[in-house]
Parts: C-alpha cells; sequence; structure tokens
C-alpha cells in the first residue's frame, strides 16, 4: 500500500468512530458549526487532565522541532508564544491560566492593572508591579519593555507580532534601537511607569500588551539574532542548557517571586525539551507511557494515522487533549504573479479543492472540520459564513468551466506545506487534478517553513497555513492576513496569499477607526464575505490541537487563546519521584 491508502484507511477509522459516537453534522452540507460535545476528540474539552499538580520533578516535553523564536520580539507562532510567555519571560498583561471560556480573561502580569487610556484611547499607560526582577536578580524597569517594543521593529529581527508598527505614532522608518535611536511614542518616565501613544484609537490594546513583544529585555543583554539562543529570563524558568534542534533545560529561576504572579504555578523544576522526534515515534511514546515518557506531553499534534490507537482505547483516550484551535487553515494563492493574478483562476480554486479529502488526511471529523469562511467560529458568532455554498468535496466541473474562460484550462503550479501536512497536501493535490491541476509538492523541515514562505523570493505558488487570533477580535485577523501594506520582503507573516485591494484596505482601516465594538464585529464579518468573493485563499480546515500527555502528567489543559496548546503555567505531575531526566 501506498502511504497515501494508508493514511486513508487510518483516518477512515476515526471518522466512522466519531460519526457513528457523535452524530456529526455531514461534512457534506458544509457546516461551519462547532462540533457535537460527543465527539470523541472533545470529551476532555475544558477539563483539567490528572488533577492538582505535585511541586517537583522534570516535565519532558516531546517535540518534531526546535521553536521558531524564543526571543520575545519574534515569537508570533502560537505555541511558541504560550512555551515563551508562561516560562521564560512575562509581558505587562496576560490570559488567565483556567480552561474553557475563562481562560480568555486579561488579568495585569507585569503591570498591575490592565493600562489606563486616555486621549480618547490614544495614550495606553502601564505601572509595573515593584519587585519583579530578572534571573540574576535585577529589577525589571519599564524602561526595557520600550526597548524590546524598538527591537520589534529592527529589519535583523524578523518574524514577530506587528502591532507595535501598526498602533504606535511616529514609527515611519523606524528601523529598531540598535544604531541609538528611540521612540518617542513609548515613554518611561520613571522605572515603573511606560505609556504608549498611538496613532488611532485601540480599544483593546490591554489585550495587545499580552504579546510577547511587551516583554522586557535589557539593552545591556542585546544578541541580536542570538538572542534566540539565550533570552534572559523575568519568567519562573531560565535556560540552562539549549542545543538547537536538539534539546533544551530549563530550570527555575530563584529570582521569580510567585508573590507578584497570580498566573504561573511553576510546579516542576525543570522542563527538558527533546526535538527532533518523528511525530509517530512521539505519539507511540506517549501513548506506551513508559519510563521518562510517563511524565511527558507533546509539543507537536498528534499524527491522524494515531488516532485509532488512541480513540477506541478509554485508559488512552482519557489523556488526549483535543480542544479547538480557534483557527482557520487556508490554501493560500500567491496573487502577485501568474497564475493566480487572475481572480477568475483564483475563483476556480474555490471550487476545485476537496476539502472532504483533506479533513480526511488531517485526521477525520474527530480532529476537524471543514471551513467555509476566513474568519473562525469564535470571531463571526461561534459559527462561520458559507459566503459561496460549495459542497465540502469542492465542485471540479465549475472549476473547469472558470478556468476555461480564463484560458487556463490545464495548469502546473506548486505547493509548498510543512513536512507533518505532506497527507493534507497528497489531498489536495488528488482533488486539484480533477480540474486538470497538476500540482508539485514541496515539504519543507518545520522549523523552516515559515521562513521559506515568508520570504517573497522562495515563497511558493501555493502554501499551506493557519491564522489565529491573538486575541478575541477581528482586528487581530482580516488586517494581519489580507491587508496589502503588511507584506515585507523577508519575514512575511499572516499575508501569504501576497493580496493587494484598495477597496479592502480602504475598508480595514474604516473598520479600525470604529468605536462602536459591536458594529466593528459586524463589519469585519462583512468584509470577510466581500474578500472570499475575491478569493485570495481558499479556507480549508477548522482544526483542533489533538495532544496526549502521559499517565504522570497532571494540570493538564488546551488554552483557548494559544489555539488548544497546553498552558504551561500550570502543567506538572502527578508524582514527582517517578520522573525522568
Amino acid at each position: 500500500m501506498t502511504k497515501r491508502t494508508q493514511l486513508a484507511l487510518a483516518t477512515a477509522v476515526v471518522a466512522a468512530l466519531a460519526l457513528g459516537a457523535s452524530g456529526c453534522s455531514d461534512p457534506k452540507k458544509g457546516s461551519g458549526a462547532a462540533p457535537s460535545a460527543a465527539n470523541p476528540a472533545a470529551a476532555n474539552d475544558g477539563k483539567t487532565l490528572g488533577g492538582t499538580p505535585v511541586k517537583g520533578g522534570t516535565l519532558t516535553v516531546l517535540s518534531n522541532q526546535d521553536f521558531a523564536h524564543l526571543d520575545p520580539a519574534r515569537n508570533w507562532v502560537m505555541p511558541t508564544m504560550d512555551f515563551g510567555t508562561r516560562l521564560l519571560y512575562r509581558t505587562l498583561v496576560t490570559f488567565k491560566a483556567e480552561p474553557g471560556k475563562a481562560g480568555s480573561e486579561l488579568v495585569p502580569d507585569l503591570a498591575t492593572d490592565l493600562g489606563t487610556s486616555s486621549n480618547g484611547g490614544r495614550t495606553w499607560t502601564f505601572t509595573l508591579k515593584e519587585g519583579v526582577k530578572y534571573e540574576d536578580g535585577s529589577p525589571i524597569k519599564a524602561q526595557d519593555i520600550k526597548y524590546n517594543v524598538e527591537r520589534s521593529f529592527a529589519p535583523d529581527l524578523t518574524g514577530g507580532p506587528d502591532y507595535a508598527a501598526q498602533y504606535l505614532a511616529g514609527t515611519e522608518g523606524y528601523k529598531g534601537p540598535l544604531q541609538g535611536k528611540h521612540l518617542d511614542s513609548v515613554k518611561t518616565p520613571d522605572d515603573r511607569t511606560i505609556v504608549f501613544e498611538l496613532k488611532r484609537p485601540v480599544a483593546e490594546f490591554s489585550a495587545t500588551a499580552t504579546l510577547p513583544t511587551f516583554a522586557p529585555v535589557p539593552q545591556s543583554q542585546e544578541k541580536g539574532t542570538q538572542y534566540d539562543a539565550r533570552p534572559f529570563s523575568s519568567g519562573p524558568y531560565k535556560i540552562d542548557s539549549y542545543d538547537r534542534d536538539k534539546k533544551l533545560v530549563l530550570v527555575r529561576n530563584e529570582h521569580w517571586d510567585p508573590r507578584t504572579d497570580t498566573v504561573r504555578k511553576a510546579y516542576p523544576d525543570r522542563f527538558v525539551v527533546v526535538m527532533g522526534l518523528k511525530g509517530g515515534q512521539i505519539d507511540d511514546r506517549i501513548i506506551a507511557g513508559d519510563g521518562a515518557d510517563a511524565s511527558a506531553v507533546q509539543y507537536s499534534d498528534m499524527r491522524p494515522e494515531s488516532a485509532p490507537k488512541v480513540l477506541p482505547k478509554p485508559d488512552v483516550k482519557a489523556r488526549l487533549l483535543a480542544e479547538s484551535q480557534g483557527c482557520t487553515e487556508m490554501l493560500h494563492l500567491n496573487n502577485s504573479r501568474a497564475p493566480f493574478d487572475d481572480p477568475k483562476v483564483r475563483e476556480a480554486m474555490q471550487y476545485a479543492v476537496d476539502k472532504e479529502a483533506v479533513v480526511t488526511a488531517g485526521g477525520g471529523p474527530a480532529l476537524n472540520e471543514v471551513a467555509t469562511a476566513y474568519l473562525p467560529p469564535a470571531l463571526s458568532g461561534g459559527k462561520q459564513a458559507d459566503t459561496l455554498k460549495i459542497p465540502a468535496a469542492g465542485d471540479p466541473a465549475r472549476a473547469k468551466e472558470l478556468l476555461k474562460a480564463a484560458g487556463k484550462e490545464t495548469l502546473k503550479v506548486s505547493l509548498a506545506v510543512s513536512t507533518g501536512d505532506k497527507g493534507k497536501a497528497e489531498a489536495i493535490q488528488q482533488g486539484l487534478s480533477r480540474a486538470g491541476i497538476e500540482v508539485v509538492i514541496d515539504t519543507i523541515d518545520p522549523g523552516a517553513y515559515y521562513d521559506v514562505i515568508g520570504d517573497l523570493s522562495t515563497t511558493p505558488d501555493m502554501s499551506l497555513s493557519g491564522w489565529c487570533p491573538d486575541y478575541p477580535s477581528g482586528s487581530t485577523w482580516i488586517p494581519f492576513v489580507f491587508d496589502g501594506r503588511t507584506i515585507k520582503d523577508k519575514g512575511n507573516q499572516g499575508n501569504n496569499s501576497q493580496f493587494r485591494d484598495e477597496a479592502t484596505i480602504k475598508r480595514i482601516d474604516e473598520i479600525n477607526a470604529m468605536a462602536d465594538a459591536k458594529q466593528a464585529n459586524q463589519a469585519w464579518i462583512d468584509l470577510d464575505a466581500e474578500i472570499m468573493k475575491k478569493s485570495p485563499s481558499v479556507p480549508v480546515l477548522l482544526e483542533r490541537k489533538p495532544l496526549l500527555v502521559g499517565p504522570n502528567v497532571a494540570g493538564a489543559y488546551g488554552h483557548p487563546v494559544w489555539t488548544g496548546t497546553i498552558d504551561y503555567a500550570t502543567v506538572g505531575l502527578k508524582d514527582p519521584s517517578k520522573s525522568q531526566g
């Protein structure tokens, strides 16, 4: 059997389990509703597995990859943001450490409160708590947060959130602090006060201040691109050793004071991240739960073909987290060049993709559902819109008609995917072949994937990636994915379709200027529908985050903000004496 056939057989079992046990809606109907709570992969939604941890021991994290960036100025991948902001550095504001809806609630972190706005929402002031310290015992100062915000503008420090550039006043042409220049729009009148002057009112700036951009970095610790390998800790742990692509060891930061931190529990004595493992190997190790693996969690998602080893077995399924990621995975079409500079060709792609096959390749309806719009359900009233009403399996006949009208009856295009998404890529390839579209697949190492597709000199015709809201607002989604002004030569992040549309840009600015949050929310939903008609990308999947934990792990749940990733603020062990490493 080919690998594709093996995958189809494995995921067919998952599909039968999910549909038989839950009565889920038929994906052919294109429903954007959330899966039934009876879905076997959703049995642990909103739950904390393993009870309350006991302090001590070593928690092992098994991963197929290194972190893209641990430098807080460059950290903008959801699982890495969770890892970095919960363990290594603190931000002005953060999210509660609780499962379910409560985890989306903002709480102060380094700041004493959620910030104070003035000047019609154009000025935000934060005061730092007393007694917060770095790993060497030196005090954390407001100037250090200002410095990291400024670092986020440095051309060499690519990949990080763009909010500072979008929101702060007077940033045009600014290239960061490495040449001695600083931003006048970030003021520090004393060591504990930081003031942000914005170019427009931003009602949700408190939520923006949860991002790693708003973590402190002392100028004395600046190492440029090398800071990735050794961030200076303001959190409960510090780096003991880091062998890139192999192993990261964190130990306690003895100068972190839990009295200043209501969120992080810091149960384990050590975190050991083992990298470069095969996804199926990680699954099998945690399913078995022997030795050190009994005290392990997985960083990378459970592989789709492992689902039949988990869902039918109650003792193993009880150790599976599969929270909704709250993200939309899309097939991005490179609008900057032929053939996808033609709107008719892009429209044909909407009809050509067989989303049902991609759902199967991604683990079946227990772990995925068909996406019918760009904005995820959490940003559109709990259910996705269905503007185009295309069958979930696609409509290849209609796709052929549109391609013929565009004079492109046959096409050959490239598709880049992360190595772990090869099965999905093959499903896309086979679906598009029905419409006469030949796809050449290029698989890229997960650690390098976003750098490759984010470099305009190496970006392919198509790429597969998702986008997740940084916090519950359409302003964290559509402007980053479809505003042509965000496109960069290198470090391009959300706008992987390179979509440049003046009408969309104008409407984004109009919505950003709205003072009424409800009005703005509906406006984002309406704009989503308008962009769907222009088809810069094809929405494909809404995914869950399937993560297995070892039998000795406690305090584990998928955090709703960080796409269902395990919240490292609270995870620990049932019996630390049984841990190894």
